[in-house]
């Protein structure tokens, strides 16, 4: 029975769904756990200074494929040039090194992109419609991540573009979250868009509730966010990013190389507005606004 390690820098707990996504890509490509292909998962529970030894655990265990976060993949590739890699990102890979080209990936190293750090323009011209009368956007970030640099060039150019102010705070622990919001808000903050990465994916409960606390309007990178009770997102599917990456696992299992495998490119974006939230926070959404939302919660 063939082996897959599946790694990922955040924890299980905040990361099922994108686990229950990426099995039902093997399974349309033919593989179910536990009857033709058994998975290793490692989890390094946002604690990055474990990612090396967990990538040589999965290698020491001699898998077919390695799935893994931006984070986690970077790990893997530094540990192993002929384990085939199938890495999932909402950055730019070839920016980040991980690959040369999108079209012909080269080595050992395919996978799949969900680009959100670029999309930071877009969402901030979204909350700006939603709340036009915060003067100042709070932006949260996670400054470890590769393509938060990105992003944050982004959101300011926008910004200077069209006269907004920003306050930008750096989280990089848990325990930073709170005091972040509190700045925020002395700060005089309005509103305030969420940075994209895995760490702040996996605090999304606490994100959201944070939020709710502080009565400030949020933007965040994908609608799980919204399913927590987050007010908007606008991105792609980081779920649908781990089902074609259980596929890509799937075929490189079948005999396929990284090689023969371009790196996949989300092309839907989702606008996603939560009406309680709306309600809760006495934003009125107006007809011509609620006619460019593509889903709305209830």
């Amino acid at each position: 029975m063939p082996v897959i390690g599946f790694l990922r820098s955040t924890s299980l707990t905040t990361s099922s769904e994108l686990v229950t996504a990426f099995r039902q890509g093997l399974k349309e490509v033919g593989y179910t756990e536990g009857q033709n292909v058994r998975i290793e998962y490692r989890w390094a529970d946002d604690q990055g200074d474990r990612l090396p030894a967990l990538a040589a655990n999965l290698i020491d265990l001699r898998v077919a494929v390695i799935v893994a976060n931006l984070t986690a993949a970077f790990a893997v590739k530094t540990a192993t040039t002929t384990i085939p890699l199938v890495f999932t990102t909402g950055s730019d890979p070839v920016k980040d090194g991980l690959v040369t080209n999108l079209n012909r990936p080269t080595g050992n190293v395919t996978g799949v992109v969900f680009f959100s750090d670029n999309l930071g323009s877009k969402r901030l011209e979204l909350l700006r419609k939603l709340v036009p009368k915060a003067t100042t956007i709070g932006i949260l970030v996670y400054p470890i991540n590769p393509g938060t640099r990105a992003e944050r060039r982004d959101l300011q150019d926008a910004a200077r573009a069209i006269g907004q102010q920003l306050i930008v705070e750096n989280v990089s622990s848990d325990r930073e979250l709170e005091p972040a919001f509190s700045t925020l808000i002395q700060r005089g903050a309005g509103a305030l868009l969420v940075g994209s990465g895995a760490f702040l994916y996996s605090k999304r409960g606490k994100l959201v509730a944070l939020a709710a606390r502080h009565s400030l309007p949020t933007s965040y990178s994908g609608r799980d966010f919204v399913m927590a009770g987050g007010l908007m997102s606008y991105g792609a599917s980081i779920a649908e990013a781990y089902r074609q990456a259980g596929v890509y696992a799937g075929r490189i299992l079948k005999g396929e190389r990284p090689t023969d495998l371009p790196v996949m490119q989300s092309t839907k974006f989702e606008f996603v507005v939560n009406l309680k939230t709306a309600k809760a926070l006495d934003l009125e959404l107006s007809p011509q606004f609620l006619a460019t939302v593509d889903e709305v919660i209830e």
